[in-house]
């Protein structure tokens, strides 16, 4: 659009140090290397027209991917990805092998609109048919025996009854007469009504209470489901209120409830109540009821060690009857706070009070703080300083709690069905190790705000608590994974409490949350079979009923590795590769982390070397289809804030990886590898509605600078952040086209959107943006970096994982460093994931 002649790539911009690589390397031309972005745009290519079929014996598409996946009795890949989609026969398979065997499971993932809604099927007081042995749930993949009478489980093969209320007789292919009326017998992904038996049980009573309860012991052993409540709890200390973190989080709350004229509607679930909790060094409950004139009355609690709730009288309340006294509230608490001396917060003490508050009916908890919490429940001594503990054996002790209450905060609210949210403003350190465990334990989600700018940060937060209300959320949860004979689950990641009986207990989940699980071989498989794959979660809606989600996967069972390699799935090996190297964030130190990750990056394309590719010569470097661009996804985790060197901040580094736990496959690519436009170069149609109303979004280009020009102007992307790069000769007619200026001087770096013109160039790029708002469902902080002239460019660089930064090697160099550790091997026959061996060599 832009038309300019051909010119070299800019110099590398300002940005953390890297490594370079140790020792001679051949000239490599960086255009020859594999490249991401051609996987991404193929697999796009093929899947934008193409619904994916779910039955077993296809690769399916990426989860960088929009497609259409039509269930057979299959989970769609949305919601169930596994690490490869053909399943080893033995253990010794693989282990050759070295692909990881695992299942990233995304139980509520927000559906394709053109996709089929998941079926929803009622039964009655007798429940969904269960098997007796495995207790697996019905599905398409069971068989029907004694026409009709008893189907045998695909799970352990065990053969069960069929009660008289479910029974129908079969016909000539021995399937159900009534088989097409039945979702359970058709779809890999079904919801099921259950019955009073699955009521969520009453936790029994806590060794280490946190908090005195105003109510009697419960009569029965389970609660009922009831709509979901909601506990928004205010930090009102000086910090708070200077910074203006408390005028923005009230702001927030009163546009979610009420909206903001006939621009932003409302959003808040219309079942659900509110309560409103304010804590500085005491706790401030206020009574809502709707019948009340004037100033809501304030109850206090002034002892936070000892937390109890002083009334429940209009506690909680439905928003829009009480709707008068929630905006006197909100619109009068930043006011009564102004001039306050308090400097301490009772964070664990406010955790305690709405848990409390919640107790026996279940709920989610969104909190606002920006204290450092050394009073009340759970208090903690400033922090020291991080930097003389890097590289020492003291590193782990960054990464784990310095206070035991915050666990115990967060398995009690897993176990009473409370979720945490939080909502993080602090100037300084406030220990997310510590008290993301709450969140982290519970199926909450934190919220990271370092040093809160209402001007920067207001509108990320008013969308991301949008995010939060309106996605889909249940809870109450309780989720077990179930396999065939013959596998066995080994370890079980994600932001969720582990019950003494292996089950993960959730306060709350939603559409944005991942659990990734890790399977072993128990016995061989045998590969006339299929391999299954059950998940199964117990929930409650937010309208208050009580229903549990299976998932259902088939898998084909192989003897090859070649095979296994076919139908490897990159995103769901790297989603767990990352999971692994931050859950051990606890136990190793982070440069011990990188070396394991390059030696297993290593191990699994020398397996495809030494047992798919033998004949060819050791110095071709020899790259499986699937794991073609492993090397740059390893070198990525490598960078990104919770595992990269040099000085990060305990809190930043806690922040990410309680974030990646939970990520979706689909945000864990675009975090690792984030997504980069050229926005000079659009075409003039693309990114504008063509005549059926379809958007065709442009393709992306390679994170590296030698790929950018000076006159050019780029926007990239990690899902957490944007960042708008204008190189220092671009055109001044592309700034007035998008920015509305003539000289890059003019340009505004603290422009939080861009304007709205009606030029061509601002509507696609602004078209582009909404796409991308509209898929995450939020908005990402957004920023300008003028080519060295703002102190971003740092940021921006950074993102650029192909170079040279973050303390670690460009992708070319590490490609090389791979490819020598795998010719190594082959020609002396040492062994990769030997410590004497690799790990001592100078590179």
């Amino acid at each position: 659009m832009y038309a300019h002649g051909a010119s070299p790539h800019i110099p590398q911009p300002p940005h953390t140090a890297g490594t370079p690589y140790k020792g001679l390397r051949a000239a490599i031309d960086p255009n020859q290397i594999p490249s991401p972005i051609d996987t991404i745009e193929v697999d796009r290519e093929k899947w934008e027209d193409e619904p994916y079929m779910t039955l077993p014996g296809k690769q399916p598409p990426l989860s960088t991917t929009d497609f259409v996946a039509v269930d057979q009795g299959n989970s769609s890949p949305r919601y169930v990805r596994m690490t490869t989609w053909n399943m080893p026969s033995t253990s010794r398979l693989a282990s050759d092998c070295e692909v990881p065997i695992a299942a990233i499971i995304q139980p509520f993932a927000d559906q394709d609109p053109r996709e089929e809604p998941v079926p929803l099927v009622g039964t009655g007081q007798i429940g969904p048919a269960r098997c007796e042995r495995c207790r697996g749930y019905i599905n398409p993949w069971c068989t029907w025996l004694a026409g009709g009478a008893r189907w045998k489980c695909n799970m352990c093969g065990h053969e069960t009854e069929v009660t008289p209320e479910y029974y129908c007789n079969l016909d000539a292919s021995f399937l159900r007469l009534d088989h097409l009326q039945r979702p359970e017998l058709n779809k890999g992904t079904v919801d099921f009504v259950v019955p009073e038996e699955y009521w969520a049980p009453h936790p029994p009573p806590s060794i280490r209470p946190l908090y005195c309860s105003p109510t009697p012991p419960p009569l029965t052993s389970s609660r009922k489901p009831e709509p979901m409540d909601f506990v928004f709890a205010f930090d009102v200390s000086q910090e708070a209120v200077r910074t203006g973190f408390l005028q923005t989080g009230c702001d927030a709350l009163l546009e979610l409830l009420f909206g903001r004229g006939d621009t932003v509607p409302p959003c808040f679930p219309p079942s659900s109540r509110i309560a409103i909790l304010a804590f500085d060094r005491t706790l401030q409950f206020h009574n809502l009821s709707p019948d009340r004139v004037g100033q809501p009355p304030i109850l206090v609690v002034p002892d936070v060690d000892d937390v109890f709730l002083p009334s429940t009288e209009g506690l909680f309340v439905n928003p829009v009857d009480s709707r008068n006294a929630i905006t006197d509230l909100l619109a009068a608490l930043p006011k009564r706070f102004e001039q306050t001396y308090e400097t301490e917060a009772a964070l664990g003490s406010a955790l305690s009070a709405s848990l409390a508050a919640l107790a026996g009916r279940g709920g989610s908890v969104v909190v606002f703080s920006a204290t450092l919490p050394t009073i009340g429940c759970g208090a903690l001594e400033p922090l020291v300083d991080e930097s003389t503990v890097y590289g020492t054996d003291k590193e782990r002790t960054l990464f784990e709690p310095r206070a035991e209450t915050w666990k115990d905060i967060g398995e009690q609210c897993a176990s009473e069905g409370v979720g945490v949210s939080m909502f993080l403003g602090m100037g300084r350190p406030i220990d997310v190790a510590s008290i993301g465990l709450a969140s982290s334990l519970s199926g909450g989600e934190l919220y990271f705000y370092p040093r809160f700018n209402p001007t920067r940060d207001g509108l990320g937060l008013a969308s991301q608590l949008r995010r939060l209300v309106s996605r889909t959320t249940v809870y109450s949860c309780s989720m077990r994974v179930r396999c065939s004979t013959g596998l066995r689950i080994t370890k079980q990641y994600g932001n969720f409490y582990e019950s003494a009986a292996a089950d993960m207990e959730f306060g709350t989940i939603d559409a944005d949350k991942t659990i990734t699980v890790a399977l072993d071989h128990a016995r061989t498989l045998d590969d006339r079979q299929y391999a299954f794959i059950q998940s199964a979660i117990l929930y409650t809606t937010i309208t208050g009923e009580r229903c549990v989600r299976v998932h259902n996967i088939a898998l084909r069972v192989v003897t090859l590795a070649g095979n296994v390699f076919q139908f490897a799935d990159m995103d769901a090996t790297v989603s767990y590769l990352v999971r692994e190297a931050v859950s051990r964030l606890p136990s190793q130190r982070i440069a011990q982390i990188h070396e394991s990750l390059t030696e297993r990056c290593s191990l699994i394309l020398y397996a495809y070397r030494k047992f798919c590719a033998a004949a060819a010569a050791p110095t071709q470097l020899i790259l499986p289809e699937a794991f073609r661009t492993l090397p740059v996804y390893i070198l990525a985790m490598m960078k990104i804030k919770p595992l990269k060197g040099r000085n990060v901040t305990a809190d930043v580094r806690n922040f990410y990886a309680h974030k990646i736990h939970a990520m979706s496959a689909r945000s864990i690519m675009h975090h690792l590898y984030p997504r980069m436009l050229a926005l000079h170069d659009l075409n003039d149609t693309i990114a504008l509605p063509d005549v059926n109303g379809r958007v065709e979004l442009p393709s992306l280009m390679r994170n590296s600078h030698l790929f950018m020009e000076s006159h050019g102007v780029y926007l990239i992307d990690n899902e957490e952040t944007m960042i708008l790069w204008i190189g220092s000769s671009v055109s001044p007619q592309l700034l007035k086209d998008l920015l509305d200026v003539d000289d890059i001087v003019q340009v505004d770096s603290r422009i939080l959107h861009l304007p709205h013109l009606t030029t061509r160039l601002s509507t696609q790029v602004r078209n582009i943006l909404a796409h991308r708002y509209v898929q995450r469902g939020y908005t990402p902080k957004f920023l300008v970096a003028r080519q060295n002239m703002d102190g971003i460019e740092i940021e921006f660089s950074d993102m650029l994982v192909e170079d040279q930064n973050n303390a670690a090697m460009s992708y070319l160099d590490y490609l090389c460093l791979v490819h020598k550790q795998i010719h190594t091997a082959l020609t002396t026959g040492a062994s990769i994931a030997s410590s004497s061996g690799f790990r001592s060599m100078p590179w």
